[in-house]
């Protein structure tokens, strides 16, 4: 009997719900009664298209807008990392590494496009007095403020933290020039690395095997330059995972480790290695200061021993750039003998 009632009454409540519905158009319609669905549904896929586009703009994280801010054109930032012990003493890292900068050639513009990414507040606050373009990276909590001894347990983890940092700023679009702190710029780098889609990574060498493609290249992963594409961001992305699975390893030993089981040719990586004559460092110094673009505290085991040579490299740069030097005697660089120590127990 209840089933018979609620179908009698069906047609009656569908022709209620369709004038209370006709009613509704009519009202928003205003004083246009020829306002017709189709239109009133474009407005309203409208205002829901801007509201999405002012809620992009709102809610652009802060890595977005440090990256943009740092970007040249082509959307290639350079990147270094810093903790605060990098940014304290009488003579910080972070001073001497922009001291580079400022005396190099053709490199003060470089700051420009220069991201400082601090690992704790105090690096941070420094960035920021420094007016440089600064992100204060999330570290899970971790503690990286003070110096970490090379090889510590968390000095390794320090490093996983930069690599997953830097495979999302691949991921972002970006390609970057990576530089450890303690990379001195002396001339612009970029005249001697390759500027074109050909080449996905550049990566420096702790010493040279005269073959700029030969995967026997010590690699250092203290100065590189990769595009983003998808062949890169697997990469990191593979690199990154390897991270549980290598106990006592850093994460440059992991990339070598990945390269010597194919892993570049696997995904189809061009890769070059950077000749030392151009990008050196203390494992082995340039052979010719005309030419030499970066100078790094490789082979080196503590801040304060680098902090040590790496003026004393500075030095050395005034003293080939001074007009009056006797051009006809061959440079050389001073002996790194504060990091030569370093590794003495």
């Amino acid at each position: 009997m209840m089933d018979q009632s609620l179908k009698a009454g069906t047609p009656l409540a569908l022709c209620t719900l369709l004038l209370i519905s006709l009613t509704f158009i009519y009202l928003l319609s205003g004083e246009n009664p020829s306002v017709s669905i189709t239109s009133m549904t474009r407005k309203l896929h409208h205002s829901k298209h801007s509201l999405a586009i002012h809620e992009t703009s709102m809610y652009r994280d802060e890595l977005e807008t440090a990256l943009e801010g740092a970007s040249m054109a082509n959307k290639t930032v350079i990147i270094t990392i810093v903790n605060r012990a990098y940014t304290e003493g009488d003579k910080p890292m972070l001073d001497i590494f922009l001291d580079g900068f400022w005396l190099g050639e053709n490199t003060r513009q470089l700051t420009n496009h220069l991201l400082i990414v601090a690992v704790d507040q105090t690096a941070f606050e420094r960035c920021r007095f420094l007016r440089l373009h600064c992100y204060k990276l999330k570290t899970n909590s971790e503690d990286f403020v003070d110096e970490k001894t090379y090889m510590s347990e968390d000095f390794i983890k320090m490093m996983w933290q930069r690599t997953r940092f830097l495979g999302d700023v691949l991921r972002r679009g970006y390609n970057f020039v990576f530089t450890d702190t303690d990379v001195l710029w002396l001339r612009n780098p970029f005249s001697g690395l390759t500027l074109n889609e050909t080449v996905d990574l550049q990566i420096s060498v702790d010493k040279f095997n005269g073959n700029q493609w030969s995967q026997t290249n010590p690699i250092n992963t203290g100065f590189y330059m990769i595009k983003s594409n998808n062949k890169t961001i697997a990469l990191f992305d593979e690199w990154y995972g390897e991270r549980n699975n290598s106990t006592g390893k850093k994460e440059q030993d992991v990339l070598v480790d990945l390269m010597q089981k194919g892993a570049f040719e696997r995904l189809r990586l061009r890769v070059r290695f950077l000749d030392t004559i151009y990008f050196s460092g203390f494992c082995q110094d340039s052979r010719d200061a005309n030419i030499v673009s970066t100078v790094h505290a490789n082979c080196c085991r503590s801040i304060r021993a680098k902090v040590t040579d790496l003026v004393t490299v500075i030095h050395d740069w005034k003293r080939f750039k001074d007009p009056s030097r006797n051009k006809t005697i061959e440079y050389r660089w001073s002996n790194h003998l504060a990091c030569q120590k370093s590794w003495i127990p």
